[in-house]
């Protein structure tokens, strides 16, 4: 009987409106961290793959261009038709280097022309093996157990947000890197570092709380949306376990346009 009555006291006083709301903005906290955490790893890995996209098709979508203009300019002068000299103009202009494009084109193309590795993804000959499109299963891991632990959502005064805030910038440029030696060493130093003193919140600090994470939420939603609609992250998510044969494919199909536009070609300044 006395078990009774105690369960029942405990139950009620685990029922206060303050310790249910608090309660429920630890859980929100850390579903939006979570959250967080997927769109930054996606974030990552979607920027990480438009950088070797480029990379590797780049010279490909600049072939292809110059082909375009080179088959135009052969048809215009074979028919002297104003609308195949304006189509022809149009395809020029759309191959035409743009001020800055070496650096932008990161050297794929001097004033030679393609540079050899260019060159060689045309062809089958080997290029150097890209970088990882994303980040390994350890730094990945490492980034996650420090986000969780140093993310700013869990500061309780405004000094210890700026300095979670302060220390999570660092932690997302290295998994940016892919540095696992800095996030090793990252984690090492919140492990040293003081630890924020926790206080009980009242039931205003906490509604505005729920509120604050809410709109964050919204935000990183919109995020989340931005990148899964973009063009590469709609590549990326056709081949999330494989993204390098996704590269691979894209460059075959690449490779017989280049070599049907070639033939066009050959066939129009015989």
């Amino acid at each position: 009987m006395d078990v009774s009555v105690d369960q029942g006291v405990s139950g009620e006083s685990d029922e206060r409106p303050e310790a249910r709301l608090e309660k429920a903005v630890r859980v929100a906290e850390q579903a939006l961290i979570e959250f967080e955490i997927a769109v930054e790893t996606f974030r990552v890995e979607v920027e990480n793959f438009s950088r070797l996209h480029h990379q590797r098709l780049g010279p490909m979508y600049a072939r292809l261009d110059e082909l375009d203009a080179r088959i135009a300019e052969a048809t215009a002068a074979r028919t002297g038709d104003p609308e195949d000299l304006r189509r022809a103009q149009e395809a020029r202009a759309a191959a035409a280097p743009l001020p800055g494009v070496e650096e932008l084109l990161h050297d794929w193309i001097d004033s030679e022309g393609l540079s050899e590795e260019a060159a060689a993804m045309l062809t089958d000959r080997p290029v150097q093996p890209p970088k990882r499109v994303r980040p390994s299963d350890e730094i990945r891991k490492l980034y996650r157990d420090l986000v969780r632990q140093a993310h700013p959502d869990l500061a309780r005064d405004e000094t210890e947000r700026r300095r979670r805030e302060e220390f999570v910038t660092r932690v997302n440029a290295a998994y940016a890197r892919g540095d696992e030696n800095q996030l090793r060493a990252l984690t090492e130093e919140w492990a040293a570092g003081p630890v924020p003193e926790m206080r009980l919140s009242e039931s205003e600090e906490l509604y505005a709380r729920l509120e604050w994470l809410s709109e964050r939420k919204e935000m990183l939603s919109r995020v989340a949306r931005e990148l899964e609609e973009s063009g590469i992250g709609a590549m990326l998510r056709m081949a999330p376990d494989d993204p390098d044969r996704l590269l691979e494919e894209i460059a075959e199909q690449l490779r017989a346009q280049v070599t049907e536009r070639e033939a066009e070609l050959a066939g129009l300044v015989q």
